[in-house]
């Protein structure tokens, strides 16, 4: 697979979202530890996922537990090998809800959390996974300051920001940060500005949902929706070349910038298998073309 950066660690350029894996209508444990070795075998080598990622009702750490079972099963280094991501900073409600709890004290006890269910002593990419309105950002980040120099993790990374936030965490962590995981994807793209600055600044941009609905979009009249025009110019492209029409979304998300490292998310190997060919498919300029600014 083609290569990328984060901080510095080369990666495989299509990482795997793990969250489908560890929430409600997650599938069994034999199928969630196939559909991860699936991607290890296909090239990827970075793995996101996040304390919240699990069922409502049960205890933190289901998604991170997941994943460390399943390199722990796929053997030969993986776990040294793989640059797994995770996320602090949000919680679940009984009811299916998301929470956001971005004080200093919660994100350093989540954060050693977070290592002991990965099992590493350090975590490698460490995000905060939103920004709370209840706690300053720049306190948040300093919890992330103090993670980094304590070596409880190695790199940081921060998610749904805008541009001033982006430049506030490069002000706090310098260099460290590493990455900025927000929704990008051919129907939502209104995380261009942050796109750009991270390739000024030299940051991975993860986009998270970068699929963006096309997985459900249809051109043969059983969608319960009228296709949408962009998803139809990525169905006509993926017919040309015999892909599938997620297979040149990615593609087209790496073709925005050597910045991006799109995380899909899957719950099958067959879609991970998918979702890791992308790195391979170079869209021609007058596929791009078609495929919309």
């Amino acid at each position: 697979m083609k290569q990328r950066f984060i901080g510095g660690i080369e990666v495989g350029a299509v990482g795997l979202g793990a969250m489908p894996l560890s929430i409600e209508g997650r599938p069994d444990e034999e199928r969630a530890v196939a559909t991860v070795h699936a991607a290890l075998d296909a090239g990827v080598t970075l793995v996101d996922t996040a304390d919240s990622y699990h069922p409502p009702g049960e205890e933190p750490g289901a998604g991170e537990l997941l994943v460390a079972r399943a390199l722990a099963a796929y053997g030969g280094g993986a776990r040294d090998r793989v640059l797994v991501a995770t996320k602090g900073g949000r919680g679940r409600t009984p009811d299916g809800g998301w929470t956001v709890d971005g004080r200093p004290a919660h994100l350093h006890r989540a954060a050693q959390a977070s290592a002991r269910r990965l099992g590493v002593e350090a975590i490698g990419l460490y995000q905060l996974h939103k920004p709370d309105p209840a706690v300053p950002y720049a306190e948040s980040l300093g919890a992330l300051r103090e993670l980094l120099d304590a070596g409880t993790i190695r790199l940081a990374g921060i998610s749904n920001v805008d541009t001033a936030q982006i430049l506030l965490a490069r002000e706090i962590l310098g260099d460290r940060l590493a990455s900025v995981q927000n929704r990008y994807s051919p129907a939502v793209r209104d995380s261009e500005p942050e796109l750009r600055l991270c390739a000024e600044l030299g940051l991975a941009f993860l986009p998270w949902s970068p699929l963006g609905g096309i997985s459900r979009s249809s051109l043969d009249g059983t969608s319960p929706q009228a296709p949408d025009p962009r998803f139809a110019a990525f169905h006509r492209v993926a017919r040309d070349r015999g892909v599938s029409p997620q297979c040149v979304a990615l593609a087209w998300s790496l073709s925005r910038s050597p910045a991006v490292l799109p995380i899909p998310g899957a719950s099958r190997p067959a879609t991970a298998r998918d979702s890791a060919s992308s790195a391979a498919l170079t869209l021609t300029p007058e596929e791009l073309r078609l495929l919309g600014p």
